[in-house]
């Protein structure tokens, strides 16, 4: 399933562990990604771009917004809503 989304280009979210079920389905190779940082070696192994950065925030490469830890669910949230193209108004 993991692979489908990779393979057709739809939107991923992932956050802390969950970027193992990427690491493990063999889709994150070239790609830029966080995740908590003791996941960073593994990602690195598997081919993937680990950027260490603050828990609050997320980064986004192409269709994949992944964010270290919990307290950025708020930047990983906003920012997947922009992958999917979602726009919000007030």
């Amino acid at each position: 399933m993991v692979r489908h989304f990779f393979d057709t280009n739809k939107p991923v979210a992932a956050v802390c562990h969950g970027i193992q079920i990427l690491t493990a389905a063999g889709v994150v190779k070239g790609r830029k990604l966080t995740a908590y940082p003791a996941v960073g070696p593994e990602v690195t192994i598997a081919g993937g771009d680990f950027h260490e950065i603050p828990a609050t925030d997320a980064l986004v490469d192409g269709n994949l917004v992944t964010s270290p830890a919990w307290p950025g669910h708020a930047a990983w949230i906003r920012e997947f809503l922009k992958v999917l193209g979602v726009k919000i108004e007030i």
